[in-house]
């Protein structure tokens, strides 16, 4: 997966705080649970084990993705459409502006105007500057046309989520 060295940092981060943080409160709530007694019908200890179980897999996931990343760069002009750029476009067939940030994979959330750059969109607009028509080809029977209105660099700061899973 692609990733910038923003976005291993942010995993490295939620890796230690799994590990130095919540894998001790889960251990706790799951000794706890534990001393409850019959552990075959203890809800709370099956839901603490569930959860530290959920947390081990989460930890186990973000090391395979920091081993397997394909580490990226950001685009280094700032009006073009890439990775950590505001992009304000009009689409014509709707008569609707709207704005996305473009991120790596990791970051998407589309609900949050954050698209990647390897959806439809993103691709469509990678590399194209302010004023430029692009078009979206979503699938083999479908495309749309945009107008690039803004391309704006935005400071990484480590605020976007990433993915779940």
């Amino acid at each position: 997966m692609k990733m910038t060295e923003k976005d291993i940092l942010k995993i490295r981060e939620e890796i230690s705080y799994r590990k130095n943080e919540l894998r001790t409160e889960l251990l706790e709530h799951l000794k706890t649970a534990r001393a409850q007694g019959d552990l075959s019908e203890n809800f709370e200890y099956t839901m603490a084990k569930r959860a530290n179980n959920q947390n081990n897999s989460r930890i186990n996931y973000l090391e395979k993705l920091i081993r397997t990343a394909e580490i990226i760069k950001e685009d280094a002009e700032t009006d073009v459409a890439g990775i950590n750029r505001r992009v304000t476009i009009y689409i014509p067939e709707d008569d609707e502006e709207e704005t996305y940030k473009i991120v790596t994979n990791i970051r998407g959330d589309s609900l949050e105007g954050r698209i990647t750059e390897d959806s439809p969109l993103g691709k469509a607009l990678k590399g194209h500057k302010a004023g430029e028509q692009v078009t979206v080809h979503v699938n083999d029977s479908y495309s749309y046309d945009v107008v690039i209105r803004e391309v704006v660099a935005v400071e990484d700061d480590l605020t976007d989520g990433i993915r779940k899973y």
